[in-house]
């Protein structure tokens, strides 16, 4: 017969126990297993975030681009709103900095995809490779008015 334990059963529940233990110093209650399990995962987390943010801002600097004619309103606050959290991100996770030319090559398969999705580019004819540099790509002076 196995047993369930608590971390299996109510996730949430494991977790204030573990600041309860944390707290006490009760160190030898501590789930230390699945503590560092959680722990890596944060960090898996927040490099994923980074990510993501990257693939959907470089898909939209590319329809920016490669599509004037259908620049929109949304296209300009999708890079503002997406410039804006992942310099948050980094802000508040200063180790992610040298993350990021690693990142932006992982999501830039993530951005054509995006593109893929809105536009009717050829990805084809689009590079292969990230063509923008990060000064490029989180450079606020870019004009992004109609």
């Amino acid at each position: 017969m196995q047993t369930t334990t608590l971390y299996e059963q109510d996730f949430y529940a494991w977790t204030q126990r573990q600041i309860e233990l944390i707290k006490a110093q009760q160190w030898e209650q501590v789930d230390i297993q699945n503590l560092v399990e959680e722990i890596e995962s944060l960090g898996r987390q927040e490099r994923q975030e980074l990510r993501n943010r990257l693939g959907v801002l470089l898909g939209h600097l590319l329809k920016w681009y490669d599509q004037p004619e259908a620049r929109s309103r949304s296209w300009t606050g999708t890079i503002r709103e997406q410039r804006y959290r992942i310099v948050r991100l980094v802000k508040e996770n200063p180790s992610l900095k040298p993350y990021l030319p690693e990142a932006i090559e992982w999501a830039y398969p993530l951005a054509l995809i995006v593109v893929e999705q809105d536009t009717p580019l050829n990805l084809q004819e689009l590079p292969q490779s990230c063509p923008f540099d990060e000064v490029q790509i989180f450079e606020e002076s870019i004009e992004l008015a109609q």
